[in-house]
């Protein structure tokens, strides 16, 4: 791909002839009048000039380098689960430095207030007395453990790892979702760039595009800043086991960080601290970042039938003796009937405006919103509460007039286990399909780590599309795949990288 450039391939025309604008939708490359937005100029210009072979050739690139790899994820089926290497799309989406901007100052105030919101409702509960949330969705929460009351969690930093769900419409970009628990697919992430650097080497460095791969030593400097006293804190990642749909991604980390990959039955707890099994004896373990849920950490504390922890591990955590990122019952704040509480929560504990939105969102719990769902359920998402990957959700549009009247019978049965939203005009981004470039619906997944002192946001995330024509769904569960995200170091690439953190450029909007 060295010919000349052109000024660019307008929608419509040469590898683009199939790809249709839609007003409806934002498109990440195009204006809607067909031009090519700036910061996509370079990327546009060395895909016009490629043959349909060569782009086929550079898919084939990435697609063996994510086979050779390993990097699967887990389908659950009717009746069995089934293994599959993720798809990836060989187009990168473009963000200019300016937006970046938006996003990173949005998460960075969200995660300090979530925090600030969780460590409240384990002591004071001020924020529920002052009637901010309801007392009944934030205690009478599946995730709420009553075993964190009054537990001091090390520098307040109940979550030190987030994985934010953000969309793009017409009017801008707005959080879909928290993930604060045991947020996934940072690995995809890594893979997606390295892929991508082998595939555009000359494209990628043209463009200065900021770079994700400190993230593994972020997490490693953000997990050690949190342990208790040791000078030189050892950490491990616990994962429950190579059969985890997560498990390549817990042992990549791992990896990369240098630290040990334990499972349940490697660790011992003894006199009030973590010890993991290894061949010359005992090694204390000062921070564990787990993946496994809360129910499954201690067959003491939590779940007796949990083969997956360790037994004692939520004692050595109540001495201060042991670091757990994250914390456990963190699950609270991210449960899909408190998001809709997050703008409360950020004006209360920060008081300052959200700089990120939130997606209009009706809880079925309450009365009204039931019955407006149940009115128009063909126009919205419907999903549980505590959902995840795309399973059990409803989207009216493209359900069949069987299955909304299946699905509001369970809404019926339950509705504090389900809210809903409208169904959103996700933005578009140009993917190689079958041969040509067509327009396919993204979302997009940072990773915000919370230290000590520091917060910091890589500046890329896992970018997923729904690569089926008119999908909305974009989780590789449910046929979706992921491509790499370029965030731009200066106006139309080019530039030097202008620093990790930039906590003082972020004031509310």
């Amino acid at each position: 791909m060295s010919r000349a450039e052109p000024l660019g391939c307008p929608a419509g025309s040469g590898p683009f002839s199939s790809y249709g604008l839609d007003a409806a939708f934002y498109d990440e490359m195009f204006s809607p009048d067909g031009s090519v937005r700036p910061a996509a100029r370079r990327v546009n210009a060395a895909l016009a000039v490629a043959e349909p072979a060569e782009l086929r050739m550079v898919q084939d690139l990435v697609n063996r380098r994510f086979l050779h790899e390993g990097i699967t994820f887990t389908v659950l089926g009717d009746e069995e689960a089934s293994e599959q290497i993720i798809p990836i799309d060989c187009v990168p989406r473009i963000v200019t430095p300016e937006e970046w901007d938006h996003i990173e100052c949005g998460l960075k105030q969200r995660l300090r207030a979530l925090n600030l919101f969780l460590e409240d409702i384990y002591h004071r509960g001020q924020s529920i007395r002052d009637r901010v949330v309801p007392a009944d969705l934030a205690l009478g929460c599946p995730q709420y453990r009553t075993e964190m009351r009054g537990l001091k969690v090390p520098h307040g930093v109940y979550v030190a790892v987030c994985g934010t769900d953000i969309v793009r419409t017409a009017d801008g970009f707005a959080v879909l979702e928290d993930n604060l628990r045991v947020p996934s697919g940072v690995s995809y992430m890594l893979a997606c760039r390295t892929a991508m650097k082998g595939a555009f080497p000359a494209l990628y460095r043209e463009h200065g595009v900021r770079e994700v791969s400190e993230y593994p030593e972020r997490l490693h400097a953000t997990l050690a800043s949190l342990a208790p006293s040791a000078e030189e804190p050892r950490a491990a990642l616990l994962t429950p086991g190579r059969y985890n749909s997560a498990y390549y991604e817990h042992a990549f980390l791992a990896g990369e960080m240098g630290i040990d990959l334990v499972e349940g039955r490697d660790l011992v707890v003894r006199d009030g601290f973590l010890y993991a099994r290894a061949v010359g004896g005992l090694r204390r373990i000062d921070v564990l970042y787990r993946r496994i849920d809360d129910d499954f950490l201690d067959p003491v504390s939590f779940r007796s039938d949990s083969v997956l922890g360790v037994a004692g591990l939520f004692h050595a955590y109540r001495a201060g003796n042991l670091v757990l990122a994250n914390a456990p019952g963190t699950g609270v704040a991210d449960d899909k009937s408190l998001y809709a509480y997050v703008p409360r929560i950020i004006r209360y504990f920060l008081d300052e405006e959200p700089i990120l939105a939130n997606v209009e969102t009706h809880l079925c719990r309450e009365p009204k919103a039931l019955a407006y769902t149940l009115d128009n359920l063909e126009s919205l998402v419907v999903k549980e509460v505590g959902g995840s990957g795309g399973y059990g959700m409803l989207v009216g549009s493209h359900a069949s007039e069987q299955e909304r009247s299946d699905y509001a019978d369970r809404v019926r049965a339950d509705p504090a286990n389900f809210i809903a939203q409208p169904v959103l005009a996700l933005s578009r981004a140009g993917c190689f399909v079958d041969g040509r470039i067509e327009p396919r619906h993204v979302d997009l997944r940072p990773f915000v780590l919370q230290g000590r002192r520091e917060q910091h946001v890589v500046p890329g995330g896992l970018c997923r599309v729904a690569l089926r024509r008119g999908s909305l769904v974009v989780n590789s569960s449910q046929g979706g795949g992921c491509k790499d995200l370029w965030v731009l170091a200066g106006a139309e690439g080019g530039g030097a990288d202008r620093g990790a953190t930039k906590d003082e450029s972020c004031s509310p909007a």
